[in-house]
């Protein structure tokens, strides 16, 4: 039986995927000051943004995806993990990279203090990505 630890079935992952795709998603993507991932979608070639929490540090922008290798966004940069990344308005390009070795529980403790404990909460296999931003 696939769940939210394998394969992403489980009853707690389809709710909260549900919300964030018909509900939080559409809200948010549109905030001036949302930060956006922007991926490319690995069946239509089409740009996908998602609403996210994350920090930007030097050069990289560090986020937990919640529901890890399951995530779509996440799986779009294992098919082209060519991305840009909208801060404070302004979108960066990078590449970005799934840290399956990375303590991404410890990782949220340096990352935005809500957005954190929201991704812990509903969260149901947490995968640090790190996005190496391109020059300014």
């Amino acid at each position: 039986m696939a769940n939210a630890q394998g394969r992403g079935g489980g009853r707690k992952f389809r709710a909260v995927t549900a919300l964030q795709r018909y509900v939080v998603n559409p809200l948010t993507t549109r905030l001036p000051g949302q930060v956006l991932l922007e991926t490319t979608g690995r069946v239509s070639g089409r740009p996908r943004r998602t609403p996210l929490g994350g920090r930007r540090m030097g050069d990289r922008f560090w986020l937990v995806a919640e529901h890890g290798e399951v995530a779509q966004y996440v799986r779009n940069i294992r098919a082209d993990p060519r991305v840009r990344v909208r801060v404070r308005g302004r979108w960066y390009p990078g590449t970005a990279h799934p840290l399956p070795d990375d303590d991404a529980r410890a990782r949220l403790r340096s990352l935005p203090l809500l957005n954190s404990a929201v991704v812990r909460a509903v969260g149901t296999r947490l995968l640090t990505v790190r996005v190496d931003l391109d020059g300014d």
